[in-house]
């Protein structure tokens, strides 16, 4: 069966032009059985359910509101459109008024909540991104205009401010951490423009990543949520919002029971500065970091697959000047365990810049402890992930057979043949068995290794005696330090025994 791909989407629109692009996702969804994700809303905790929910929702409901933005859709005619249908397709008339309200003015429809009685209010960055009006409809159906505090698109968060003359309703976050699988939540927003409309559920899992930005960590709901729900709250049975309505995700654009929330704990920090300083200011310590697999586990005598593998290090950043070596897995920072790889640049983008820290390290088959101080992350720079895919007895001839490579000493044609830089050295895998042990970790054509088990390699038979050392030690994998078009990354190969 084909696997699902999960996509993104946007607020509710009403309009032809909304009713098109939905069907679009409709017709591919019935037809390709495409998985959408949908911007929209989700859930909270508590443990055994009330008789009823009336007294909790008639409590948080006045602090909800509906969002409405207007957007420019830029003009154009059918070159315009992503896909062509040729003449008397039964399309061409379908998508006919879609394409003639192209430079209208579009109206998206969303959710949000009220934090503060002055009325500052919380919202997702999608459903007011590229806005030149923004209206805000109170529980009473007052409309009031409300201007932008400040948006962070990284986290998809958005605070907007009203003046409405009083104090008004307005809820707390609560503590997202403490939220349990199976709690009930309840979610309050405005579906397909329907205002005031509430829906209960449980928390369904946990740290979901969508893999739609670097600091995916959804609470996963199966309260019922739709196009228009996206910035709504999801509220505990106390009361307290512990998850923002974000994403869907769906066969046919409707609720299916998956949506996902950002979490209360996440969103707090970048509202609080949002609310200071209308941007968000994020941590950056100079690293490219990769997931730590099995196999490099292994090699490098750590036991568990934790942590996360240092790729590279930025010269003059605070992880080089620290000390952070290329091959260090960072096991904690600043007190906090990384678990796994895509929990450091969360942790590190939410440390303030100027903190030092300590962090711990796996060297050498050993924990190290080292200190830096945090620095701001530059423009649109961030802890990045490595893109990874994961006889003969002389030592050239034992790499061939025990790695499943060919060799070569890297010579200036073939370094200009690659394009290499001059400072690039090590030695170029000039062909590769498809089903030996480096191919099936990622090894290709043309890649140059520059380390073995941590040292540095400049001809075959380095390369073949120190995997060989690793043989006759019974290593159950060698580590490789890879260099591909300019991009470096660790490999873990299976030796086993000679």
């Amino acid at each position: 069966m084909m696997q699902p791909a999960l996509k993104n989407s946007a607020p509710y629109a009403p309009g032809a032009g909304n009713k098109a692009l939905s069907a679009v996702k409709g017709l591919l969804a019935a037809g390709v059985a495409l998985l959408v994700v949908t911007t929209v809303g989700a859930a909270s905790a508590a443990s055994l359910p009330p008789e009823t929910f009336a007294d909790l929702a008639a409590k948080v409901t006045p602090a909800v509101v509906n969002v409405s933005s207007t957007q420019h859709m830029a003009g154009g005619d059918q070159q315009d459109m992503p896909f062509d249908f040729p003449p008397g397709s039964p399309f061409e008339q379908f998508f006919h008024h879609f394409k003639n309200h192209k430079g209208e003015n579009v109206t998206a429809l969303g959710s949000g909540f009220i934090i503060d009685p002055a009325g500052y209010i919380v919202t997702n960055n999608h459903v007011i991104d590229g806005s030149t009006d923004i209206q805000v409809t109170l529980s009473d159906g007052k409309d009031l205009p409300a201007k932008l505090i400040g948006a962070d698109k990284k986290t998809d968060l958005a605070l907007l401010k009203v003046s409405a003359g009083k104090p008004l309703p307005y809820v707390s976050f609560g503590d997202s951490d403490a939220a349990r699988v199976g709690d009930w939540i309840l979610a309050v927003g405005n579906p397909f423009g329907l205002g005031g409309t509430v829906t209960t559920g449980i928390i369904s899992a946990r740290s979901r990543d969508l893999h739609d930005g670097p600091f995916d960590d959804f609470l996963q709901i199966d309260a019922s949520i739709n196009r228009g729900n996206s910035g709504g709250p999801t509220f505990d049975l106390a009361g307290d919002v512990i998850g923002i309505n974000t994403a869907i995700a769906s066969p046919n654009g409707g609720s299916v029971g998956i949506g996902f929330a950002i979490p209360s704990n996440m969103a707090k920090p970048v509202i609080d500065q949002l609310r200071k300083n209308g941007r968000v200011d994020r941590g950056w310590i100079g690293v490219e970091i990769q997931t730590v697999t099995p196999e490099l586990a292994s090699s490098l005598g750590l036991g568990d697959a934790t942590g996360s593998l240092v790729a590279s290090v930025q010269p003059n950043g605070p992880a080089a000047t620290a000390g952070v070596q290329q091959g260090d897995v960072i096991l904690t920072f600043d007190g906090q365990t990384v678990h796994e790889t895509r929990e450091l640049p969360r942790i590190v983008a939410g440390t303030p810049a100027g903190k030092r820290v300590d962090v711990t390290v796996w060297r050498d088959e050993q924990r190290k402890t080292l200190s830096l101080t945090v620095a701001p992350m530059k423009s649109d720079s961030e802890v990045a992930s490595a893109d990874t895919s994961g006889g003969d007895q002389s030592p050239t001839g034992t790499a061939n057979r025990v790695l499943g490579v060919q060799l070569a000493e890297l010579t200036s044609d073939m370094r200009q043949q690659l394009g290499l830089a001059d400072d690039v050295k090590g030695v170029v895998v000039t062909d590769v068995d498809e089903q030996g042990a480096a191919a099936k970790q990622g090894l290709r054509q043309g890649d140059i290794i520059e380390q073995v088990s941590r040292q540095q390699v400049a001809t075959p038979d380095e390369v073949g005696r120190l995997v060989q050392r690793a043989v006759a030690a019974n290593k159950p994998a060698v580590l490789l330090l890879v260099n591909r078009q300019g991009n470096e990354v660790f490999l873990a190969v299976k030796v086993g025994k000679a």
